[in-house]
């Protein structure tokens, strides 16, 4: 990310209004652009260099070209490493990644071989996702990962099949009833399953902590001025508690109208004359159900929290209490 490059000058953290919920959404929407995963070394380069001169004070205000080169860099590089995030696991490729995984778990009346691959499937992306995307200042362990992946899947699977084997026995409900509730089952395995599987993954953190830096409302509201070099507080669990947990209802969030507007959507359209005749078409459809409404709710739902967490330094241990930056707060990295 752009606060790792050469520089005692940062910048402005968005050009949009973080505090808001709106702001966040479009800051999100460029974090999540798609166009931004054909940069080509070159280009990076490019930007880190612009991004570096500001930095530096070469360049004295933003501008268009400064904008977009944040936006590559923030879109490619990881907040606290500064290395670029591999690719497939990134926010941008996030649509992409996910596509055929997520059209797969919502194959209507899967049996169970295929509904434990699917799932298998997605928990393997996702601890790649929360892995490559997690805060890196407490990283997890080689062993740590694989137990967490493990519980994680038998989680999801354990889910999936249970809740599978229970709708069709339900009494009290209709049988239409009964069709939309097992429509629904992969994201119910999903939704559970996707935030175990941050706490699994970032579990270290919450032991360990994560560090904690002073805030400065210069370069973290969107305006420019001189920072005084971040230096890390300390760990704090408590701050690790908070970041762990809303990524992990911020993961339920993103889940949600992915597992939940197609198939129902998918239901609908079986109803109609067109996939009577044309059933075939039923797999197409389903693909492009579920990348319309993920490239359209992706930004709303990673826009619910902020990434950079601000609060006060009283809300974290007795250590940090008195301490931070303007009106004693802090910001630490959530993570996403």
């Amino acid at each position: 990310m752009s606060a790792s490059l050469p520089g005692n000058r940062d910048l402005p953290a968005s050009q949009y209004d973080l505090s808001t919920y709106l702001g966040r959404v479009r800051q999100c929407a460029d974090l999540s652009d798609p166009r931004t995963l054909f940069t080509s070394s070159a280009r990076l380069q490019n930007a880190k260099d612009l991004l570096t001169k500001y930095r530096s004070g070469q360049i004295q205000s933003m501008s268009p070209e400064l904008w977009q080169a944040k936006k590559i860099v923030d879109s490619t590089l990881h907040p606290d490493t500064g290395e670029p995030v591999l690719l497939p696991f990134r926010m941008s490729c996030y649509v992409f990644s996910n596509l055929i995984v997520t059209a797969g778990m919502l194959i209507p009346g899967m049996k169970w071989k295929g509904t434990l691959a699917w799932q298998i499937a997605n928990q393997s992306l996702n601890v790649a996702i929360n892995s490559a995307n997690a805060n890196k200042s407490t990283p997890l362990s080689t062993a740590g990962m694989i137990k967490s992946y493990l519980m994680a899947v038998s989680a999801s699977c354990s889910v999936a099949l249970g809740l599978n084997s229970i709708v069709p026995r339900l009494k009290s409900v209709s049988p239409g009833t009964k069709v939309i509730l097992g429509r629904l089952v992969p994201f119910a395995a999903v939704a559970s399953a996707g935030a175990l599987n941050v706490f699994l993954m970032r579990g270290e953190e919450i032991r360990q902590g994560i560090d904690v830096y002073p805030f400065n409302s210069a370069t973290s509201e969107g305006n420019t001025g001189e920072k005084v070099p971040a230096t890390s507080l300390g760990k704090s669990q408590k701050a690790a508690t908070i970041a762990v947990g809303e990524t992990a209802i911020s993961r339920v969030v993103t889940s949600t109208p992915v597992m939940v507007i197609p198939p129902l959507l998918l239901l609908r359209f079986q109803k109609t004359e067109l996939l009577k005749k044309r059933p075939y078409l039923a797999m197409p459809i389903n693909i492009g159900l579920v990348f319309l409404t993920s490239a359209f709710a992706l930004p709303f739902a990673l826009g619910v929290f902020p990434q950079r967490l601000v609060m006060s330094s009283d809300r974290l241990e007795e250590k940090f209490h008195g301490k931070g930056g303007e009106n004693r707060q802090i910001v630490f990295n959530r993570g996403i």
